[in-house]
């Protein structure tokens, strides 16, 4: 840590930071001693991160990893865990530089199995559950990213990234220097990367502890199971018997694939080795599927329409006897998400948001009734039925993610897990609250507001508009290691956080309002929350900011041609600027598609022609406020070639403007130390001009 010290006096709060390290050992802070009660970047990417929490067969302990980030030499490592569902002292069962993922109780419960790099490349290894005598399992070329074992552990589901046709230097072998891609369709590249593999699904059987008879069940296929960018081995379940294995897919290529949210669930035979479409004419994404524990059911997460990628995610059962497929939340309007069956199969177990929170909700199979189990001002992520208790995994806008034991009866929750309470006993934290505020067409829109610590009602405070992401994406109560509200009330500011239109949680009305219309309502209701604040008498009207990314960003570049002399600061990160340019730099074209209404070359679509027209660049003219952009190279859903747009729209236009570009990010910013940068270069200019 000397040399971060160095370079970061001021703003250095960590005085004690031992930690145990050695090259062959991982990264664990320990010891951690603030010499603030505030929240800076350096101790935001100084929590543990917790991850991938498992119940082991027997319901009697908690496997999971904590990832911590070594700010100095900007690396992550991770390690796994084990915890005693009744609680007590978490147990460190790895401790190594090389880190441990995707880990896996086996199906006995007497080993682990995880992935490691410490061969050379990513590998399934097993060891006991204490964390010894770890045994490389596999040897499979190229390694492997994900895995899950048979309920009879007598196979194995792994997955790996798989070149299905020739490239250039297939083609050319004399070439060998040259460096070039070439494309006949779409989508050629996705979020982050160029389409050059795709991810397959293997089984294989498992001999006296190796990896024997492995199988492409894709074989030779352009499509990928998981689905990119964000699926995993949920996406992929194994039947009780250990005879089928259900995976998510989507059978597209090419121009079809862009257009296309249409997933299906795919049974294989491995017996027979044939597969089967169980969700054949459900036209919208159908993902997750979950057996029930007697084989009887198959639960899965699915949406209705082809092209929304933001519609209802209703929880579906298929039958296995009868071969029917019910709606079992036909009349419930939320979205529903980590499904989760009680042993006896009757229940399932799910997260659900409802008005900017995520909760625990129980499906009753024989009533067909739905509970409501918890409440509060937080949002839980994953929850895991142990008997007569649920194990979750919980954060808030105020704390990173937690492990809780949940009474299912009263919904009341104790944390077990307390991997962040050294830090967070030294932090003041910003008081979060919830209100109600009135739109330009009378609704009621929920928006939260976040104190600075120590906040003194008799003293004025500048404030940030936070713009939302997604465009369907609520604001609940999540924690970000980059748009942290806790960071920025540290640093004096009031955010207000508003839940406008276009977000889940708030019924079907409210979520669907915003598509084909980017620049309307939702752009009001924007304005009607920071008006009704800033009437408050701590908030200095004379010191508000905009700030936000993706569709917030977006919303930034629109604000800044409409806000009327609100804002005298903004901040966009990854933001549309273009909307024309954009949707001929998008991938993901059923996105565009859907949102925009249709290409805007379309001179007869009304709402085509309606939501390009309200394109920020064509207000650049109106533009008269200093403006931050940040964007990543790597952001392929958002090319950064709109910030460019937008940064030299401003400066042509004399305005103080500031262009931060992140040569190795995507839509997101990932490493330790572009996240901290990030975050001084934005307090730095909101600090600029708003103090």
């Amino acid at each position: 840590m000397k040399r971060l010290i160095r370079l970061i006096p001021l703003l250095l709060i960590i005085i004690a930071f031992g930690c145990k390290k050695s090259p062959q050992a991982g990264y664990r802070p320990e010891n951690v001693r603030l010499t603030s009660d505030r929240m800076t970047p350096e101790v935001l990417w100084s929590f543990g991160r917790v991850s991938n929490v498992q119940l082991s067969p027997d319901h009697t302990q908690i496997l999971f990893g904590i990832a911590y980030f070594d700010i100095e030499q900007n690396k992550r490592y991770r390690d796994l865990y084990m915890l005693p569902v009744s609680g007590g002292a978490t147990k460190s069962i790895t401790n190594t530089a090389v880190n441990e993922n995707g880990e896996v109780w086996r199906p006995d419960g007497q080993k682990i199995g995880f992935l490691s790099g410490e061969s050379g490349s990513t590998q399934l290894w097993e060891m006991n559950t204490d964390g010894s005598r770890r045994r490389q399992i596999s040897e499979v070329s190229d390694g492997i990213t994900g895995f899950n074992y048979s309920p009879d552990i007598k196979h194995i589901a792994f997955i790996k990234e798989v070149k299905v046709k020739a490239n250039l230097a297939d083609k050319y072998p004399d070439l060998q220097k040259a460096n070039a891609r070439a494309y006949d369709d779409l989508m050629y590249r996705h979020w982050d990367e160029w389409t050059e593999t795709f991810t397959h699904i293997f089984v294989a059987q498992v001999v006296k502890g190796k990896l024997e008879s492995i199988v492409d069940i894709m074989d030779g296929q352009p499509w990928e199971s998981p689905l990119k960018p964000n699926g995993g081995m949920e996406q992929i379940t194994w039947s009780p018997d250990g005879t089928k294995l259900v995976y998510t897919c989507r059978k597209k290529f090419g121009l079809e694939y862009a257009l296309s949210t249409n997933s299906d669930l795919f049974q294989y035979d491995v017996n027979t080795g044939s597969t089967t479409n169980l969700t054949e004419g459900m036209m919208g994404y159908d993902i997750n599927p979950v057996f029930s524990p007697d084989g009887r059911y198959l639960a899965w997460e699915s949406m209705e329409r082809e092209g929304y990628e933001a519609d209802k995610n209703r929880l579906f059962l298929l039958d296995i006897q009868s071969g029917s497929k019910t709606d079992v939340t036909l009349q419930f309007d939320q979205n529903v998400a980590s499904l989760a069956w009680t042993d006896d199969s009757k229940s399932i177990y799910f997260i659900s948001d409802y008005q900017a929170t995520d909760e625990i909700y129980r499906y009753n199979i024989e009533t067909g009734d739905i509970a409501k189990i918890t409440t509060g001002i937080h949002n839980y992520n994953l929850v895991l039925p142990a008997g007569n208790r649920l194990i979750a995994v919980r954060q808030s806008m105020s704390k990173p993610d937690e492990i809780y034991r949940v009474d299912p009866a009263s919904g009341e929750a104790e944390e077990i897990s307390f991997v962040n309470k050294p830090l967070l006993d030294q932090l003041s934290i910003g008081r979060v609250e919830s209100r109600w505020v009135s739109t330009t067409d009378q609704k009621s829109m929920k928006v939260w507001v976040i104190y600075p610590p120590g906040f003194d009602a008799s003293k004025k405070y500048p404030s940030l508009l936070f713009c939302g992401g997604g465009p369907q994406s609520t604001v609940s109560q999540f924690w970000s290691y980059r748009w942290n509200f806790q960071m920025m009330a540290a640093k004096g500011y009031i955010v207000v956080a508003p839940n406008r239109r276009g977000l889940p949680g708030f019924g079907k009305e409210w979520l669907e309002q915003i598509s084909g219309d980017y620049g309307g309502q939702n752009m009001l209701d924007y304005f009607s929350a920071i008006d009704t604040v800033a009437t408050e008498p701590y908030v200095d009207k004379d010191k508000l900011g905009a700030v936000g990314a993706s569709y917030g960003g977006f919303s930034v570049y629109w604000l800044a041609g409409h806000h009327q002399g609100r804002f005298k600061a903004f901040i966009a990160h990854d933001g549309m600027f273009n909307l024309e340019a954009n949707y001929l730099e998008t991938e993901e074209m059923w996105f565009a598609n859907w949102d925009m209404g249709g290409p805007y070359w379309d001179s007869t679509n009304i709402v085509a022609q309606k939501s390009f027209a309200s394109s920020p660049h064509k207000f650049v003219d109106k533009w008269d406020t200093p403006i931050l952009i940040i964007h990543g190279e790597k952001d392929y859903r958002i090319s950064y070639t709109q910030g460019l747009q937008a940064f030299d729209a401003a400066r042509l236009r004399n305005i103080p403007a500031r262009l931060l570009i992140f040569p190795e990010e995507n839509h997101w910013v990932l490493s330790a130390q572009n996240g901290i940068l990030w975050q001084r270069e934005f307090f730095g200019w909101l600090d600029k001009y708003l103090k």
